[in-house]
């Protein structure tokens, strides 16, 4: 996943699935339930459980935000591949009507 610089993914939940995010590049704010921040950079990794909304943010503003994430349970089906921001949140409605 990549984040242009001031771009969120936007607040989400995953009722039933734990997630795992590793930064690779850049620096980002992780917040949870709306209420809780925490800063973290190249290297750092997040785990976020089931049932928690989270947002994440690239907090540079001109550097991108390059992470990855793993579901545990998978959350999409095998091979899922969304190029930009748009295109995963139009896979998400029609996924999770």
């Amino acid at each position: 996943m990549c984040l242009r610089p001031g771009e969120d993914i936007g607040d989400e939940v995953h009722p039933n699935v734990d997630q795992f995010f590793r930064i690779e590049q850049g620096e980002a704010k992780f917040v949870f339930n709306e209420k809780e921040a925490h800063l973290v950079h190249d290297g750092d990794a997040v785990v976020v459980p089931a049932g928690t909304y989270h947002n994440v943010v690239n907090t540079s503003k001109t550097a991108l935000l390059k992470l990855y994430t793993i579901y545990s349970p998978p959350n999409h089906p095998d091979g899922t591949v969304h190029k930009t921001k748009a295109e995963a949140v139009a896979a998400e409605l029609v996924e999770h009507r």
